[in-house]
């Protein structure tokens, strides 16, 4: 309430006849910030051992980094990672 008289409903009227109401404003609002959902990470950490990066690094003469990517792309696992680097 605005000095003891309810808030009016619409906001602004516009020349083409379109208007902007409080109440669907504030239900975008509330929809956009408020009811929003966190967003879940595409990719879960994968633990990638150093023996395994080493392993590819020393088979296929590849850098360290992209190693890791290979092994993180495969979920960590050594023989998916060799079986698709193979077949690339």
């Amino acid at each position: 309430m605005y000095n003891g008289r309810p808030e009016p409903e619409v906001i602004a009227n516009f020349h083409d006849g379109l208007s902007f109401s409080k109440g669907k404003l504030e239900d975008a609002l509330r929809t956009v910030v408020f009811d929003r959902k966190a967003p879940k990470s595409l990719k879960d950490p994968t633990v990638v051992k150093r023996e395994d990066i080493d392993v590819v690094v020393n088979e296929f003469e590849i850098t360290r980094t992209q190693a890791e990517k290979a092994l993180g792309e495969n979920g960590g696992d050594l023989t998916k990672t060799l079986r698709a680097l193979v077949n690339s």
